[in-house]
C-alpha cells in the first residue's frame, strides 16, 4: 500500500519532526511511504522517497504573489502541475496532508486533483488555516467571523502576510467549496480545543478524530547526575520557541524580570540575536537550536517552564518539558492548557504578569524532586510519539479497508 505524506517542511520544525517520524513508523509498519515537502532543502536526505516541490524562487515568488494579493495558496501552479504527474505515477492508495500552506502548493489544484481521482486523504490540522479566509490563528484577537463567512480580515497583515488586498471572503468561499468537496477526507486535529473549533466550522459533519502528537521519550528524558554548574543557586525559569513576539508571550518574560529577586534566573530559547540584544540584564537570552540534546539541557536545568503563549493549537515545548521532569505553567490558551494536569503545572485563566508571579510561588513551594516522577510519568502515559503515532497506522487501515470496500 502507497501513503504519500505532504507537508510544508520535512525533519524541520514540530511538524517537519512529526512528519519524519511518521514516514519512518509507516515504513516499519510495511506501508510504502513517500514524501512529498516545499521548503528548507534537506541536502542530507538521500532517500529517494522523499523529494521537495519546486525551490526556493519559487518560495520567494509564492510570497510576492501572497503579499501582493492575498491569495496564499494560489500559485506555486508549476510546481503542483509537477506534484500531480507524480501521484499520477505512484498511484496512492492514501494520502497524508499536513502543512498544505507556506508558500510552496496550489490547494486549488490539488484538491480537484484529489476529488476526480477518489484519493481518500488524511488531513493533520496543525492549525486553522484551513478553515479561514485568512490567518492560522484567531485566538489572540478574539475573531469569530470564520464560524459563518469571514470578511474585513483584521490579521491581514500577519501571516500569510498581505501588504494591499483584503481577499479573505473569497479565500474563505473557494477553502469551504474545495476542502468539502472529498468524501473520504479524515480530519485530524492535535487537540481537544482544536477539534471543538472545528465542530464550529463548515467541517462540521466531516470526520473528525483527535490525534495528539507525541515526543521521542528517549530523547526528552530526565538525564541522570544533573549538574547545574554555574546556575546551581539560582531558581531556573525557562521558555521556549521556535518564534518570540507578543502573541507567544515575550513581554510577560520582560515583565516578570522586573518583579523577581535575583534568586531567579530566566533563560529564554528561541530568540534572534536582535532581541537578544534588547533583552535586560537579568535574562539569559539563546538563539534558535536544532542541537536537540542542548534542548534537553535546558529543560533539565529548568526549576519551571513557562509557556505564556496567548494562542496556540497544541505547544510540543510543554510536552517535552514534561518528560524532562520540569512542571509547566501556561495561560489557558488554545490547546496549551489541556497538556498538563494539576499535578504537573498550573494553569492561569488571567492572562497576566501577575498570575504568573502567583503561578511561581505556589510551584516553589514544593522542591522539583515532588514534580519530577510526575511530569514524567504523564509524558509516558499520553505523549509517547510510539503509542500516538500507531493511532494514525491503525486510521490507515481501518481507511484502506473501508475505501477497498
Amino acid at each position: 500500500m502507497n501513503i504519500v505524506h505532504i507537508n510544508s517542511v520535512f525533519k524541520f520544525g514540530s511538524t517537519g519532526r512529526i512528519v519524519e517520524q511518521l514516514y519512518n513508523l509507516s515504513n516499519k509498519e510495511g506501508f510504502t511511504n513517500y514524501v512529498f515537502y516545499g521548503r528548507k532543502d534537506n541536502s542530507d536526505t538521500n532517500d529517494v522517497n522523499v523529494q521537495r516541490i519546486g525551490g526556493i524562487i519559487d518560495n520567494y515568488l509564492h510570497v510576492i504573489g501572497t503579499r501582493i494579493t492575498d491569495k496564499h495558496g494560489l500559485f506555486s501552479e508549476k510546481n503542483t502541475k509537477q506534484l500531480i504527474e507524480q501521484l499520477e505515477k505512484l498511484k496512492p492508495d492514501l494520502i497524508h496532508l499536513h502543512n498544505i500552506h507556506g508558500y510552496y502548493i496550489n490547494y486549488e489544484i490539488l484538491f480537484k486533483f484529489l476529488k476526480n481521482k477518489n484519493i481518500p486523504v488524511v488531513w493533520t490540522l496543525h492549525d486553522c488555516w484551513s478553515f479561514t479566509g485568512h490567518c492560522s490563528h484567531y485566538e489572540y484577537i478574539g475573531c469569530t467571523k470564520w464560524q459563518n463567512k469571514c470578511f474585513s480580515c483584521e490579521q491581514k497583515k500577519e501571516y500569510p502576510k498581505s501588504l494591499f488586498i483584503d481577499n479573505s471572503f473569497k479565500n474563505y468561499t473557494l477553502k469551504k467549496e474545495l476542502f468539502t468537496l472529498i468524501n473520504d477526507l479524515y480530519l485530524i486535529p492535535v487537540s481537544q480545543w482544536l477539534h471543538k473549533q472545528l465542530n464550529e466550522s463548515f467541517f462540521l459533519n466531516k470526520n473528525i478524530q483527535v490525534i495528539k502528537n507525541g515526543i521521542d521519550l528517549s530523547i526528552f528524558r530526565i538525564l541522570d547526575n544533573f549538574n547545574k554548574d554555574k546556575y546551581l543557586d539560582k531558581r531556573i525559569i525557562l521558555g521556549v520557541s521556535s518564534i518570540w513576539n507578543e502573541r507567544k508571550g515575550l513581554k510577560f518574560f520582560l515583565e516578570l524580570s522586573q518583579k523577581i529577586s535575583s534568586e531567579y534566573q530566566i533563560i529564554i530559547v528561541g530568540l534572534t540575536k536582535k532581541q537578544i540584544k534588547m533583552l535586560p540584564s537579568n535574562i539569559v537570552g539563546i538563539t534558535r537550536t536544532q542541537n536537540i540534546e542542548e534542548l534537553v539541557y535546558f529543560y533539565n536545568l529548568a526549576d519551571v517552564f513557562i509557556n505564556p503563549t496567548l494562542e496556540d493549537t497544541f505547544p510540543t515545548t510543554n510536552i517535552e518539558a514534561l518528560a524532562c521532569g520540569t512542571p509547566v505553567i501556561t495561560f489557558n490558551s488554545g490547546g496549551s492548557a489541556e497538556i498538563i494536569d494539576k499535578d504537573t503545572g498550573i494553569v492561569s485563566n488571567s492572562k497576566t504578569t501577575q498570575s504568573l508571579i502567583y503561578a511561581l510561588s505556589e510551584i516553589f513551594s514544593k522542591p522539583k524532586s515532588f514534580f519530577l516522577k510526575k511530569c514524567r510519568n504523564r509524558a509516558e502515559l499520553l505523549y509517547d510519539k510510539e503509542q500516538n503515532f500507531l493511532e494514525y497506522i491503525h486510521l490507515y487501515h481501518k481507511i484502506l479497508n473501508t475505501h477497498a470496500n
